[in-house]
């Protein structure tokens, strides 16, 4: 019984680290989007940092990728910038990637 015992309990540790992971992986995507739209909103240094950041904040207002992404498209609307949902989806998904390879670099340090 033991041995049931110690293997879910090792179930368990991976399940969290593995969410865990996941939720820095999508907190980097977000700054990275974050960075991406500040780019085209013409902002540079501290203030696209601070872009960044309130992209990744944004994230936290509901489950799933749609708040992030109404910020983002309503943002870029307000400057004359007209990108569409599926367009910033598109950025979302190429963007996750690079952000699971920095962070897994991160981790491995």
């Amino acid at each position: 019984m033991a041995t049931f015992d110690e293997r879910e309990k090792g179930f368990e540790t991976k399940y969290k680290r593995d969410q865990e992971l996941q939720f820095k992986v999508n907190a980097r995507r977000n700054k990275l989007l974050g960075l991406w739209a500040a780019d085209k909103l013409g902002l540079k240094d501290a203030a696209a940092e601070a872009y960044a950041k309130s992209v990744v904040s944004a994230d936290f207002e509901r489950p799933g990728d749609d708040d992030v992404i109404q910020k983002v498209v309503k943002d870029l609307s307000a400057k004359g910038i007209a990108l569409k949902d599926a367009d910033i989806r598109k950025e979302l998904d190429r963007l996750l990637p690079l952000a699971k390879t920095q962070i897994e670099g991160e981790v491995r340090k």
